[in-house]
């Protein structure tokens, strides 16, 4: 048995070789202490040169590959690589874990920085999006994450002169962060013509918004915030690795070996080139450097570390070397000095001295080598290579010996054989050569016979054999011409992963090397697989080699990839005692899961119950999180079904009333008094709490599965449950409201077995039955998640927090005692120290004592264990067996044991004070029931009030007074599960009978107690009273059944036929002649029962019998079988009848506890396939029929249940299978049993009468109602729409052939002929392109826009989006992606320009803290948390200064927001398929909460305006009501039942009033009301059609509802009601408009602000019901027309919505609009202003007089549109472009007859632009092709000759084609457009708009393509047109989605 332990022995790291260089930068630092920091494969190492010592940090689990430095120096982080990578904050000086940050980061974490203050850490992940996280590291929590770039990201930084800013740079990219909120927002630098695109390797911040940072090619790039300034080229000759600033200035290193370092303003210091120096060699190359005062530390890529005093600067000194890049196999141990030898792949063979820790000799061979051996007198150094040849060196001055080369493949093993005169070499070729060395290595044998490589060999110690292993497993003995070593492959393993084994014989112990970066101790010999060793981590993957060294007082090993050489000392047995103060070594949890570290070999038998217990399992084949999926994947099928009109739920409703039972055989320490003396436990998937003095019940329902543990609040008034589930929650709620406080979820996976809180009451900890046993300590209040661990491989039962130190807690289980610390994120655990006292055994209960060093522990053999700190002190016997319980008091403890005794214990555990045993003699007379047995066994105790509460493995809940009686208050039955119900005839009594062999009879009358208990030979399934009530059958798990009198239970007959389970047994009705038994091989006999003989048998049924139900007449029996057969069968022989259904219900029953069959099709749900419905019985009136199934849902039915899928009222009480239902003989009480459970519950039957107003809530059913919600064009519309972002909008007109920029140039006529002109021509000068229109001034080009006016107003599907501010001085509203406050008296307006795409919704937050503050969310793309994700921007209206940004989750976009009574928190709704519903903390930019809100639009969501945690929402027929508790959001359906006619409509709208009453408007018109979530009462038709909008007024409390209606006298759109909805006035809005539909009000001082569909602002007086219009705009767009006056600053524009609107831009507001009936696709203005010509979709045009507004002339040549109309300069023309790929010519000096005189023939497509020439002899024309041709007028003729256009002056350029405009196409058009475009009249500026819904501004002509530009965002997707007013004061751009109008004020630049 011994090898199955792990060796006493112990090894201790002393020393690593080597630094990690290759693939990492920045590693290297100077700590505070003048220590260096860096690491070497997952060690972390702290090194002082002073003391040449080295500490070491191993938290980690594999390599680690980024470092960085706390601003104080003390603290480093240190990022690894992996599956699941985490951060390590560690301090230097104690090597200790501070903190730990992980569940983020895929693959590993690339980079790392701390910010100025060290508060906050940024870490750069490795993942495929390098996602970048920002980090409060001290508390472990992720306070923003974004991806970083597509490629990878080399170096990041926090500016550390600008808060909240960060710089990051890699592959091809820098980029300048911005965090906000939760959102990291980056902008990319511009590298513009300063310098080349190039890859940065490393960068640091500056002053003055400077960054400098270092390039691929030597060069340091200078940034000034975005923008690349200057370079300093050729700073290094190649990739400039490593840049470091400190006080002095900055120091950087490159792959040249140079050294520089530089002032703070980066002039040149001085160079150190190291490559010149007498330790340098070519190829030196800089990885990381550091410079402190006058010391430069620098790393090296081939894992060197030197210091550079900066004033001997050639004279570097080496501290640390290593081998550099590429695989370390070779080791070899000199045998008589403590050398080491080792070699590799790079080629060298260093000789390290053990005992100095130094490199002492160091020899470059040719080829890389991969084995060593040295001979037995140490003179000889072997070493084999990779290409098959092996080298003998002396190892005195290292030169050569020999060289031979026999083989091809590598040499894989060297080894002299013992007394030197042989050397066997093995080859990867599967041979083994032997050489004789004194025959200068000459060959003298071969062995063959291996299959595969060679691994390893072994000579015996006479030299006269070889033992081989090869990479198959095999192992060959060659006589030269054995089992020892097996244990060492662990149990499951493959054969190579063990890759080097070395013994020590004389201290009997193995030291093994494996794949996993492992060392591991095992004992020697060690035989069997499996074997218990000692582990030890460091390196990252391959450990290659390992040996002992000659006097075997260390260990080195070393690492492949990691090609690090480690030294163990090696700390044999009897030194170990006295190194009891050596803690063990701390570690996450991850490091030492191995089961093997136990030191344990002689594990004692596990006592049965523990046993038992662990074999539990708590998966569920459905858990209640997935039915929702379930049923939406189900509904399909019930499409069909549910054609015919489903019966409506049931009347009655039932509630809980009573539950026998109590969760004792597998949990623990479950049962506490509350603070005023009541008694809280659990029991099934309910918190109940008892009050002992009146003998009654309260319950929690808040579960939905079996609770498993249960935790009291130190203040003894709340209670934490923790239950069952695929995401279990805990539950936090108050004992007094039972109301939940807050739900934490998320962490765990199937169940939580353990909880408690912390002494302060604020934390708590878990544990879940996931395989790894997570621990999780939570902020509950919060509902905070604050670390997380891997507790165990192996159950954990019991956690317990420190209640001195709230970061400490401990965890026992099997074989496990943990002693935790928080850290950060993580949890550090050390496993409790037993050393020679005692083993490691199985701890079942823990608590902490009187100091918090001290701690005690029951195990499972009877021990209490006393700990301090981590180490066992001793062990006192307490109980036989097992000690379950324990807890703490005042003066002492108290535990409780498998031997049902209670011991009182002193402080110390000294002496035993007293016990108590539970016996059934002492029982007080009030006990509410009866013990089944002595000394049970005792699960719980807890004290308080006088008493000691215990609670048994057998259900039982106890109170002991200190006196000794004691008194049973609660009990259920034992383990096993229960399935025998029965009720008394006329007796509130009923009886069970279950598998713990036992028959109890209960009295369900106010008493509640067991009355009468009886042992069975064996289990139960079933049992029923006679009908006289004097018998009792029961039928029995062997096939037996006995008849007991009901009174004594004493045996009358029993009978046993069967071999298998009686399922069901029923007296027949009257006189109870026959007794009919069911079994479950499928037979009914039938019984007389006063013959007691068996007089009929039942046969047909093809499975076991499951039901049987009597007719009222005795002589029909009713059978269900498992097949889902309905039989029945004649009585008393048991003929078989087939009956048609439809008799069936004629028939009358005398019971109904049938599941099948037409009366009932309607309970089995939806989701049939899954849950099986186990039970139903039927009232005695024949109305309600109650069942229960097998996922724990007792449920109410209207009987008969015909049609599929009828509703129900369900109730949650069971956790699984609801095993049987019945009710009471006069139907007040339904009984239900839960099988696993082990309950009994009783529930009262409400009659509809009797309920009071407290309707029972139970959801309604299944499905939805199939009732639509209403219909409404707008409503639709809203709910159909489909957002798209700006990044993927596509072509608004339907363009196609090559875009410009893609398309061949034509050649000139020049370069066809070949003509070369010369430079300077004497031909003419060229014209101007453009007709400039003030050339008196001189030209002034324009260098920005800013936004002046936008006309428009989002109200076509947004609501509730304009709002007061500042007392009613301004409005804030929003259009396209702007933001506005419009000053009501002035109409200024400013503007929010901050989002990147189109707002959907705005609110205010009322609260006085927070003044003018508004959030706004917007659309987005997928929730990827970039910077196209869908955001909230929370921002003071009047600074315009964005508060927070927050990333959310909701794809597609935000659609609602709503700020919470005191303004902190902040709800927002997305449009993603779920509707998700989420809850911020805005200021952090902190996610509360989120779940899914309903499967269809929901329209708005608002928090009631006195709650934080309390809001509804309404949407496409849905209203919920909300709870926010803690991190979980609860919700509620509305509930219509109470009204009759009541259905659920589409709700669009939500007010509030006092005492909880919530008014919802619809799409009908109507109002309903709600108390709480009950629908009370119905305003119906409150306006005529739907109810858009509803404003709850804070201050008074009064309530305004907007609707859509048609205008009439009494009536009004605007209504504004008292505070309960009863009266209203109307108000009616004079807009002239068919119907008003009212989408946003909002009411301020005397002033109500209503906003509509048709893009208006009202504001409308109270008292004299004025309207006054504060914003128009267009109501339908494209807005395609637009047209600027030649003098004025007026603008026309022409809509889709059929009107044309001339607008003011000087007074801010529209002047005009006429109403043309049809839709207006173009308009320009006559060259003197005094006419308009608008041309229409339908292809008519029209010509008006500006003065009169008259017709001056129409006509209609053409059938579809016209896309643009121009007035010739000269206004003789009029020329008209259409889609009909047409232009049209008329002469105007002909009078309004408008007789075409020509036309332009063959354009390839339809016209886009056109623009005439300065002397209007010429047009050009763009069409949809992206051609552009010019003609000549009027003749229409093409003009091809393109010297003769160039030569043309236009007299405007609308044109987005020609060469003159090229460079206006961006790279990314490849499915969008530049859609406009115009050159300003003073011809040198142009303004485009495109499909992204960019303005941009360039240089005009930009014949270059991508040419440079300014870009300007607000307009949504498509700007239609665009042109700049006379003079070039303002551009003007009209929008496409958006319907609005921008005006921009041009910035000209200054002379």
């Amino acid at each position: 048995m011994a090898a199955r332990s792990a060796p006493s022995c112990h090894l201790r790291l002393e020393w690593v070789y080597g630094y990690r260089g290759h693939q990492c930068r920045n590693n290297l630092y100077y700590t505070a202490a003048k220590e260096i920091v860096y690491f070497v494969a997952g060690v972390g190492v702290v090194y002082s040169p002073r003391e040449h010592r080295q500490k070491f940090y191993r938290g980690h689990s594999d390599d680690i590959i980024s470092l960085a430095l706390h601003p104080e120096r003390v603290l480093v982080a240190t990022g690894q690589v992996g599956k699941e990578p985490y951060i390590c904050v560690w301090d230097s000086y104690t090597v200790q874990t501070v903190s730990i940050l992980k569940d983020v980061h895929t693959h590993g974490i690339a980079c790392l920085a701390f910010d100025l203050d060290g508060q906050r850490l940024v870490s750069v992940g490795l993942d495929s999006k390098n996602a970048v996280c920002v980090w409060d590291w001290k508390r472990g929590k992720m306070l923003s994450m974004a991806p970083g770039h597509t490629d990878r990201i080399f170096d990041i930084s926090w500016d550390l002169y600008q808060p909240n800013k960060l710089v990051s740079c890699g592959v091809k990219h820098i980029k300048f962060w911005s965090l906000c909120g939760n959102a990291l927002t980056p902008k990319r630098g511009v590298f513009g013509k300063t310098g080349d695109l190039q890859t940065i390797l490393c960068l640091a911040c500056a002053r003055d918004e400077l960054t400098y940072s270092g390039a691929l090619n030597g060069d340091i790039y200078v940034w000034k915030g975005v923008n690349l300034i200057r370079t300093i080229q050729g700073a290094h000759t190649a990739g400039i690795f490593s840049m470091n600033a400190c006080e002095e200035g900055f120091a950087t290193g490159g792959r040249d070996g140079c050294i520089r370092l530089w002032d703070l303003t980066f002039k040149p210091i001085t160079v150190i080139d190291l490559r010149e120096t007498e330790q340098g060699y070519k190829g030196l190359s800089v990885r990381s450097v550091c410079w402190r005062g006058d010391h430069i530390l620098v790393g090296t890529q081939d894992s060197e570390i030197f210091e550079i005093v900066v004033h001997e600067r050639n004279k570097p000194f080496l501290l640390m070397q290593g081998h550099c890049e590429g695989e370390l196999w070779a080791l070899a141990v000199h045998p008589t000095k403590p050398l080491a030898v080792t070699g590799s792949d790079d080629r060298s063979v260093r000789i390290w001295s053990l005992v100095d820790h130094a490199l002492i000799a160091r020899c470059n061979m040719e080829e890389p080598i991969r084995c060593a051996a040295v001979n037995v007198d140490g003179i000889h150094l072997a070493l084999g290579m990779k290409d098959g040849s092996f080298t003998v060196l002396r190892v005195r001055d290292m030169t050569e010996v020999v060289h031979v080369k026999d083989r091809k493949e590598a040499i894989h093993e060297l080894k002299y054989s013992p007394d030197g005169t042989y050397l066997a070499v093995g080859c990867n070729d599967s041979s083994v050569d032997i050489y004789g060395v004194a025959q200068r290595y000459k060959k003298v044998g071969e062995c063959v016979g291996s299959l595969s490589f060679i691994t390893h060999m072994d000579w015996s110690s006479d030299s006269r054999y070889l033992q081989t292993n090869d990479g198959s497993g095999k192992r060959l003995l060659y006589k030269m011409p054995g089992l020892e070593v097996n244990g060492i492959w662990p149990k499951y393993s493959d054969i190579n992963d063990i890759n080097s084994v070395d013994g020590n014989y004389a201290g009997q112990v193995l030291v093994t090397a494996d794949d996993y970066g492992v060392v591991k101790l095992f004992r020697y010999p060690c035989l069997r697989k499996g074997a218990k060793f000692r582990k030890y981590i460091g390196h990252s993957a391959h450990v290659t080699n390992v040996r002992w060294s000659h006097d075997y007082q260390w260990v080195i090993s070393i690492g492949g990839a990691d090609h690090s050489v480690f030294q163990w000392k090696f700390i044999p047995e009897r030194k170990l005692k006295d190194s009891l103060h050596i803690a063990p070594q701390e570690s996450l949890a991850e490091s030492n899961s191995d089961e093997s570290d136990s030191d344990l070999s002689d594990v004692p038998e596990l006592d049965s119950e523990i046993e038992q217990e662990t074999q539990l399992t708590y998966h569920r084949q459905v858990y209640k999180e997935d039915l929702p999926q379930l049923k939406e994947q189900c509904k399909e099928k019930q499409k069909s079904a549910t054609s015919k009109r489903r019966e409506r739920a049931p009347g009655n409703s039932i509630r809980l009333h009573f539950i026998h039972g109590y969760r004792g055989y597998d949990c623990r320490s479950n049962l506490f008094y509350t603070q005023i003396g009541e008694i809280v436990y659990h029991v099934a998937a309910v918190g109940v709490i008892y009050n002992r003095q009146q003998n009654t019940q309260r319950f929690y329902l808040g579960h939905d599965d079996d609770i498993l543990c249960l935790a009291i609040h130190p203040l003894k008034d709340y209670v934490a449950t923790g239950q069952v589930g695929r995401d279990p929650s805990i539950h936090v709620w108050d004992t007094e409201t039972i109301k939940p406080l807050s739900i934490l979820k998320g962490y765990h996976q199937y169940g939580i077995c353990a909880v408690d809180f912390s002494a302060d009451g604020k934390r708590l900890a878990s544990v879940g039955i996931d395989d790894s046993h997570t621990i999780v300590l939570w902020d509950w209040k919060k509902g905070e998640k604050l670390s997380v661990a891997r507790g165990s491989k192996d159950k954990i039962f019991v956690v317990k927090m420190n209640p001195y130190v709230p970061d400490k807690l401990i965890t026992a289980g099997i074989k496990h005692m943990k002693f935790w610390r928080r850290a950060g994120g993580g949890l550090i655990g050390r496993k409790g120290h037993t050393g020679t006292l005692g083993k490691n055994d199985t701890m079942m209960c823990a608590v902490y004592g009187w100091t918090e060093e001290m701690a005690f522990s029951g195990t499972s053999t009877g021990d209490v264990c006393i700990w301090r700190d981590v180490f066992l002190v001793k062990t006192v016997k307490a109980h036989d067996g097992p000690v379950f319980s324990m807890h703490a008091l005042e003066k002492g403890f108290v535990t409780g044991g498998k031997d049902g005794v209670v011991a009182l214990w002193d402080d110390s555990f000294e002496r035993c004070l007293k016990t108590y045993a539970i016996k059934r003699a002492d029982l007080a007379p009030g006990s509410k029931g009866l013990l089944l047995e002595d000394n049970p066994s005792i699960r719980a105790i807890s004290l308080g009030h006088g008493h000691i509460l215990v609670g048994t493995k057998n259900g039982e809940i106890l109170e002991v007074d200190k006196s000794g009686p004691i008194t049973l208050l609660v009990q259920g039955h034992m383990e096993g599960e229960v399935w025998g119900l029965a009720t008394h005839p006329y007796l509130p009594i009923c009886a069970t009978v279950s598998d713990d062999k036992t028959l109890r009879i209960w009295d369900l009358s106010p008493s509640h107690c067991m009355l009468a208990v009886r042992k069975l030979k064996k289990g139960g399934r079933c049992c029923c009273f006679s009908p006289d009530g004097k018998a009792l059958a029961v039928g029995l798990n062997d096939g037996s059944f006995l008849m007991a009198n009901a009174d004594t239970l004493e045996d009358l007959v029993s009978f046993h036929h069967r071999k298998d389970i009686i399922s069901d047994i029923q007296f027949s009705p009257g006189s109870g002649k026959y007794l009919a038994v069911a079994s479950h091989d499928s037979f009914i006999d039938i019984y007389s029962v006063m013959s007691s003989k068996r007089v009929g048998v039942c046969k047909g049924a093809t499975s076991c019998i499951t039901h049987i139900d009597w007719d009222a007449r005795g002589k029909l029996l009713q059978v269900n079988t498992g097949a889902k057969e309905q039989l029945f069968f004649e009585a008393p022989r048991g003929k078989k009848q087939t009956i048609p259904s439809v008799e069936v219900e004629k028939i009358s029953w005398a019971s109904w506890t049938s599941v099948l069959g037409l009366c009932c099709e309607g309970i089995w749900p939806i989701i049939g396939e899954v849950t099986d419905v186990t039970a139903s019985c039927l009232t005695s009136d024949k109305m309600v029929l109650a069942t229960g199934d097998d996922l724990g849902f007792v449920k109410l039915f209207r009987y008969p249940a015909k049609g599929k899928f009828g509703k129900f009222k369900k109730y949650v009480a069971h956790s699984t299978h609801v095993t049987n239902v019945r009710w009471t003989y006069d139907d007040s009480m339904l009984v239900t049993l839960g099988g696993a459970d082990m309950s009994l519950m009783v529930w009262t039957n409400e009659m509809e009468s009797y309920r009071e107003k407290k309707s029972y809530d139970s959801e309604e059913s299944d499905i939805d109602s199939e009732e639509d919600g209403g219909y409404d064009s707008d409503v639709t519309r809203e709910n159909e729409i489909s957002y798209t972002i700006r990044a993927l909008s596509t072509n608004i007109r339907p363009m196609f052939g090559v875009k410009p920029h893609l398309q061949q140039k034509e050649p000139s006529v020049d370069e066809r002929q070949g003509v070369v002109r010369p430079p300077v021509s004497r031909a003419p000068p060229q014209p101007e392109k453009l007709q400039s229109n003030n050339v008196g001034k001189k030209k002034r080009p324009i260098e920005d826009l800013v936004l002046e006016l936008a006309f428009g107003y989002r109200g076509r599907d947004c609501r509730n989006n304009a709002h007061y501010l500042n007392d009613g001085e301004d409005i804030i509203y929003h259009t396209a992606s702007v933001g506005i406050l419009h000053n009501v008296a002035t109409g200024t307006q400013s503007f929010y320009q901050e989002h990147n795409d189109d707002i959907l919704c705005l609110t205010v937050n009322q609260h006085p803290k927070f003044i003018n503050i508004v959030a706004t969310g917007q659309v987005g793309d997928s929730a990827d948390m970039s910077a196209t994700a869908p955001s909230v921007h929370i921002w003071d209206a009047v600074s315009k200064q964005t508060l927070s940004v927050l990333r959310c989750s909701h794809s597609k976009g935000v659609c609602a927001v709503s700020f919470s009574a005191t303004g902190k928190l902040l709800l927002s709704v997305g449009l993603d398929p779920e509707h998700t519903v989420t809850i911020w903390r805005w200021q952090e930019g902190a996610r509360i909460a989120s779940k899914a809100g309903h499967n269809q639009r929901i329209f708005v969501a608002e928090f009631r305006p006195d709650s934080d945690t309390q809001f509804v929402s309404v949407g496409i027929k849905h209203v919920k009501f909300w709870t926010l508790a803690g991190r979980a959001l609860l919700s509620k359906k509305g509930l219509l039942s109470t009204l009759e006619d009541a259905r659920m409509q589409t709700m669009l709208a939500v007010a509030f009033g006092a005492n909880n009453l919530t008014f919802t408007g619809t799409i009908s018109g109507d109002v309903y009301v709600w108390k709480e979530h009950v629908l009370c009462r119905v305003v119906a038709r409150a306006h005529n059609g739907p109810v858009f909008a509803m404003y709850t007024t804070l201050r008074d409390g009064l309530i305004v509802t907007g609707g859509k209606e048609r205008p009439s006298k009494e009536g009004g759109a605007v209504k504004l009601w008292d505070q309960e909805l009863r009266r209203c006035r109307a108000f009616r809005l004079e807009t002239g408009q068919v119907t008003d539909c009212v989408r946003s009000v909002c009411r301020g001082k005397g002033k109500i602000l209503v906003g509509t569909r048709n893009a208006e602002i009202i504001e409308v007086g109270e008292k004299n019901a004025a309207c006054n219009i504060l914003v128009n705009g267009h109501v339908d767009g494209p807005i395609w027309g637009l047209a600027t006056h030649p003098s004025r600053d007026f603008f026309l524009s022409a809509a889709e919505d059929g009107t044309v609107r001339l607008w003011d831009i000087a007074d801010k507001k529209m002047l005009n609009k006429v109403n043309l009936g049809h839709a207006a696709r173009t308009v320009c203005y006559s060259p003197e202003g005094d006419m308009v010509a608008i041309g229409m979709k339908n292809g008519e045009f029209i010509i008006l007089l500006v003065s009169s507004l008259k017709i001056w002339g129409k006509k209609r040549d053409r059938r579809c549109a016209i896309h643009d109309i121009r007035f010739s300069p000269d206004s003789r023309y009029l020329a008209v472009g259409s889609s009909e790929n047409s232009v049209d010519f008329y002469d105007l000096t002909l009078g309004p007859t408008l007789n075409r005189i020509s036309y332009c023939k063959d354009i390839p497509s339809f016209v886009i632009q056109m623009d005439f020439s300065a002397d209007s002899r010429h047009l050009q024309v763009s069409s949809g092709c992206y051609k552009r041709h010019v003609y000549e007028v009027p003749s229409g003729k093409h003009l091809v000759d393109h010297a003769v256009i160039d030569r043309i002056t236009w007299a405007t350029w609308t044109s987005t084609l020609g060469d003159e405009v090229m460079g206006i196409w961006s790279r990314h058009a490849e499915k969008a457009d530049v859609t406009c475009a115009c050159v300003s009249h003073s011809g040198i500026t142009l303004v485009t708009g495109d499909d992204f819904g960019m303005v941009k501004l360039y240089d005009f002509p930009c014949p270059e393509k991508f040419a440079k530009h300014k870009r300007f965002l607000g307009h949504s997707p498509h700007v239609t047109n665009i042109r700049f007013t006379s003079g070039d004061r303002h551009v003007v751009s009209a929008g496409g989605d958006d319907c609005s109008l921008f005006v921009w004020k041009c910035v000209h630049m200054p002379h």
